[in-house]
């Protein structure tokens, strides 16, 4: 592996981690941690369709084709109180968006491959990249992790997730899921120290700090987060005194504190039963620069059999804050928005309005086949998004899975097509796609 710009001190820390990861192999480490190595290997296709309102359409024509191969080599390995987690992946995406990658950045607001500018270690290398092709290798897992019986203490590139949304997730705010992301199996890591206290009676309480870089490239006080985050049981807290409600029985509650970017969050939330049911909620205020925001997602969840099937429900509204006020959805409203931009670039939105319904429901057609539509309704401007997703799999080891993406609404709607501009006939937007993906795990 060459390093070809070595005096980078990111970028030779990049050369040096990516170069231990590779020399960790199961053969070198056998004597020293016995680990356990685990992998896949995943393709996927991704085809979109676009109106020929959509300024896509200049770019791409009248659709675009995306391909994406992963490998992922998973190392974990203990010695005592201590684990060591390295996940090795490599990527090489093939299409059309890489094409545009610029204009793809800025209208979609979501990176085309992953990238490491704005965290602390760069631990990604492009190998090569070429007009429509990049090949990639990263470390998506490196940390360490100490534990007893009531500690842990994790340090190094991980994950954390965070909140009671099961579509919309305002208080996971470390790099959440798309709503209708179907891959929902690895969520990108970040460079963090993680910690974790279990109290006597059973809550626990958790601390995080996430460091990143600004735009320099130095690492910013500003642009890091840090959270302390409670988890109780009801019934801890009140048997002392009186029986739980029934409503609150077995229920947890979650309490949050701290600082993200430059914002201010206090959060809350609460799972508990009703009948046979399972409801979740969680409350958020952010103090930002300019305002304070409040954010709020409630759902319930519901599991049974139907002809036969299992069948589990879930219908969740999401009070979204940082939403737009106006019904004027368009890329000049959305910009000129004080906070909402940020938060799109950053991957902690994917909405733009202020109130939304989800529905959701897994259907076990067999033991091995599930149909799992999806919808996503804006109620201020009744546009939506409908996803027939599906799950099977094929043989041991492999899994497939595939959708549909039907946008459903007018123009100049969120769903339908957003706006350029208050007075242009161009959108953004879509008319619908299928995503597919074929896995091997070893």
């Amino acid at each position: 592996m060459s390093c070809s710009r070595a005096l980078n001190p990111r970028k030779t820390i990049t050369c040096s981690l990516l170069g231990c990861a590779l020399l960790l192999s199961p053969v070198v480490m056998a004597d020293l941690l016995k680990p356990s190595v685990s992998g896949h290997l995943k393709y996927q296709i991704q085809s979109i369709h676009y109106p020929s309102h959509s300024i896509y359409r200049d770019v791409y024509g009248s659709s675009s084709t995306d391909h994406l191969v992963d490998g992922r080599v998973k190392l974990a390995a203990r010695e005592g109180a201590v684990d060591l987690q390295v996940d090795y992946q490599v990527q090489t995406l093939h299409g059309d968006r890489l094409r545009s990658h610029q204009l793809y950045n800025d209208l979609a607001m979501v990176q085309a491959y992953p990238e490491d500018d704005r965290r602390i270690l760069d631990l990604s290398k492009v190998v090569s990249e070429h007009s429509d092709t990049v090949l990639l290798h990263r470390l998506d897992r490196f940390n360490f992790t100490y534990s007893n019986e009531n500690t842990v203490v994790r340090i190094g590139r991980q994950v954390l997730s965070w909140g009671n949304g099961l579509i919309f997730n305002p208080v996971d705010f470390f790099n959440p899921f798309d709503p209708v992301a179907l891959d929902t199996e690895y969520k990108m890591g970040d460079d963090m120290l993680y910690g974790q206290y279990l109290l006597p009676q059973g809550d626990d309480l958790q601390a995080v700090v996430v460091g990143r870089r600004d735009a320099r490239g130095a690492i910013s006080a500003r642009n890091s987060s840090k959270v302390v985050k409670y988890h109780a049981w009801v019934d801890n807290w009140l048997h002392h005194w009186v029986k739980a409600p029934t409503l609150l029985a077995g229920a947890e509650v979650d309490f949050l504190l701290g600082q993200h970017y430059d914002d201010e969050i206090v959060a809350a939330g609460l799972v508990s039963n009703v009948g046979g049911a399972v409801w979740r909620t969680d409350l958020m205020w952010t103090r930002t620069e300019h305002d304070m925001v409040f954010s709020a997602v409630a759902n319930i969840s519901y599991s049974s059999t139907w002809a036969g099937n299992n069948v589990s429900l879930l219908a969740e509204y999401f009070y979204n804050g940082f939403g737009l006020e106006s019904d004027d959805y368009s890329l000049d409203a959305i910009y000129a928005d004080e906070d909402l931009p940020a938060r799109l670039r950053r991957g902690e939105l994917y909405t733009i309005g202020r109130h939304y319904l989800g529905l959701a429901a897994t259907v076990e057609l067999t033991p091995l086949w599930l149909a799992t539509p999806t919808l996503l309704l804006n109620l201020d401007d009744q546009s939506a998004l409908l996803q027939l997703g599906s799950r099977y799999d094929l043989a041991q080891n492999w899994h497939f899975i595939g959708a549909l993406n039907l946008p459903l609404g007018s123009k100049s709607t969120e769903y339908g097509g957003l706006r350029i501009g208050s007075g242009s006939t161009n959108t953004i937007a879509t008319d619908g796609g299928f995503y597919a993906q074929l896995a091997f795990y070893w």
